[in-house]
């Protein structure tokens, strides 16, 4: 049956959701190895290009209480993490900007904590937009306002990125107890409004069921602007309080990059390098993702630690690898 599933998915034919549901059945070597195959495949029929994403994180000041509880992002948080609070200067972010662009890395993702009402993205993006040539994705979550989404909208801001990580409010409310799910589902709304593309994805191992998982993919598709999603697989952060929470296996992270491309042919999926492990690009690229995020060059002038780990991805290693895979990695 999973067979014959993949077959029409690869023809291009629309799959109904009682043959969706059934890819998430696949839990063997070999049935993977087929699910990752025709996902990699509806992507290359489409394009074999692979998005490079590098970051600037703005500040990890955030005024989120209580914490998420498995954020090693904000400051006093993780020893592993960014401890020490910081907000990124002018200088430090256009310094940032420039490297990446000198990397000819197309693309920078400039993220920090809430409670700014994105003020803090704005300014990025005045500087980003104003001095360099780099595609630009904004990510400080629900921290906006209507005002400043259209504010980024004016600056030509690429993308928005306002990850809801799971639509099973039980789930949220237990791993972000500072935050609500329906705030962040209407800045995803104003971000449609605004006319910005939309990234929004799904925080996989933190207790959700494949239904959950299931239902948050077709959830997604309510929102007219999305062109990307982010598949982030939990990494316990020393510290925190699910610091003794297992990891998301690898193998679950690859079912899923797999089955949103077959649901989503055309959409950017973005693996961050941190989640899925510097190590683990090569098995990502072959489940259908097309951005990786979290790529950082030599010539990078800051400390840089991934959000979901403390670990990031080398832009030779990276692109290494894309090549090694008959890829061809975008550049600026």
């Amino acid at each position: 049956m999973i067979d014959e599933i993949l077959k029409r998915a690869e023809n291009g034919k629309k799959l109904d959701n009682e043959e969706l549901f059934q890819l998430f059945s696949v839990n063997n070597t070999e049935d993977l190895k087929k699910l990752c195959e025709t996902a990699s495949n509806i992507r290359n029929k489409h394009s074999k290009t692979i998005k490079l994403t590098s970051t600037v994180h703005i500040t990890n000041k955030c005024q989120v209480q209580p914490r998420c509880k498995y954020c090693g992002f904000a400051a006093k948080t993780s020893r592993d993490g960014y401890y020490n609070a910081f907000y990124k200067t002018d200088d430090e972010i256009r310094q940032a900007a420039k490297s990446i662009e000198e990397a000819r890395v197309p693309r920078v993702s400039c993220s920090g904590g809430h409670g700014y009402k994105g003020k803090q993205a704005v300014h990025a993006a005045e500087i980003v937009k104003g001095e360099t040539d780099l595609e630009l994705l904004i990510n400080v979550g629900a921290d906006l306002t209507e005002e400043s989404t259209n504010r980024l909208a004016e600056l030509n801001t690429d993308t928005v990125c306002c990850n809801l990580e799971s639509t099973n409010e039980a789930i949220f409310n237990n791993v972000k107890p500072g935050e609500t799910l329906q705030d962040r589902i209407d800045v995803c709304n104003q971000v449609c409004d605004a006319g910005i593309e939309l990234s929004s994805g799904l925080l996989l191992g933190i207790g959700e069921s494949d239904e959950d998982r299931f239902k948050h993919l077709l959830f997604l598709n309510q929102f007219e602007t999305l062109g990307e999603i982010p598949i982030m697989g939990f990494n316990p952060y020393k510290d925190t309080p699910m610091e003794n929470h297992p990891a998301c296996p690898l193998d679950i992270q690859l079912k899923m990059v797999a089955i949103t491309r077959i649901m989503y042919p055309k959409i950017r999926i973005t693996v961050p390098t941190p989640t899925i492990g510097p190590k683990n690009v090569e098995y990502s690229l072959n489940a259908g993702a097309n951005n990786l995020a979290t790529v950082i060059a030599k010539n990078y002038p800051l400390e840089v630690k991934g959000v979901g780990s403390p670990t990031y991805g080398n832009l030779e290693e990276v692109v290494s690898v894309i090549e090694s895979l008959g890829l061809t990695p975008q550049y600026l």
